[in-house]
């Protein structure tokens, strides 16, 4: 069998193009991860909420507390991750500004300029 090498498209074969793709994909998984921590607290809030409500047994409700420190540590880790990587990925950018017009330094650029890092 014959092996052949990958397929490079025109400016992809520039690493520093991959190096963007991979940095501005970390980025939003970790946004996305942040915005879905957020959301769960909320769930969590609730359901807490729904078994006082109901009248459930303090031990029920006691570790529904304890679900929710969870949640709440990983938005604590989750936001350190995602201000780490968005500034890496901002130091990416001024540093290879010469790489400008390519459509992954364009996405890049739009991606940090749309993260709210105080959520």
């Amino acid at each position: 069998r014959i092996r052949r090498p990958p397929k490079t498209h025109g400016a992809m074969a520039d690493p520093r193009l991959r190096q963007f793709k991979i940095k501005t994909g970390v980025v939003k998984r970790l946004d996305k991860d942040r915005t879905f921590n957020h959301k769960e607290i909320a769930q969590q809030q609730k359901l807490i909420q729904r078994y006082k409500d109901e009248g459930r047994d303090e031990y029920d409700v006691k570790k529904q507390y304890e679900v929710l420190d969870e949640c709440t540590m990983m938005v604590a880790d989750t936001q350190g991750r995602l201000a780490v990587a968005h500034k890496e990925l901002s130091d990416m950018l001024e540093s290879e500004k010469e790489l400008a017009e390519s459509d992954e330094y364009k996405a890049a650029a739009e991606l940090v300029a749309s993260i709210d890092l105080k959520q």
